[in-house]
C-alpha cells in the first residue's frame, strides 16, 4: 500500500471559499479513480498554517499511484489549484 500526503500553500489572495473548493474537488476524485483505499482532504487547522490545504490518499499499490498521477480528472484538479493561487506544495509517498 502507498500512502501519499500533499501539503499545498496558496497566495494571500486565495479566498477561504477557493480553498474549500480545492478540498471539494479533490474529494470528488475518489469517484474517478481506481485503486484508492482512502482519500481525505481538508483545511489545515493546526497552529502552523503556512500550508493551508492537506491532501491524503492511500493507494492499493504503486500502479494505482501511477494511474492517479496521469489521470485527467486529477490533472484538472491540479490545474484548478494553480488557477486559485498555488504558491508551493510538498508531497511525500511512503509504502506501508
Amino acid at each position: 500500500m502507498i500512502h501519499r500526503t500533499v501539503l499545498v500553500k496558496f497566495a494571500e489572495t486565495t479566498t477561504t471559499e477557493q480553498l474549500q473548493e480545492v478540498v471539494t474537488r479533490f474529494k470528488a476524485l475518489k469517484n474517478h479513480l481506481t485503486g484508492i483505499i482512502d482519500l481525505q482532504a481538508g483545511l489545515n487547522v493546526g497552529k502552523s498554517t503556512e500550508y493551508q490545504v492537506v491532501l491524503v490518499v492511500r493507494f492499493e499499490d504503486k500502479a494505482a499511484l501511477d494511474a492517479y498521477v496521469s489521470n485527467e480528472e486529477h490533472k484538472a484538479v491540479a490545474a484548478f489549484i494553480q488557477e486559485v493561487g498555488r504558491v508551493d506544495s510538498i508531497g511525500a509517498d511512503i509504502e506501508i
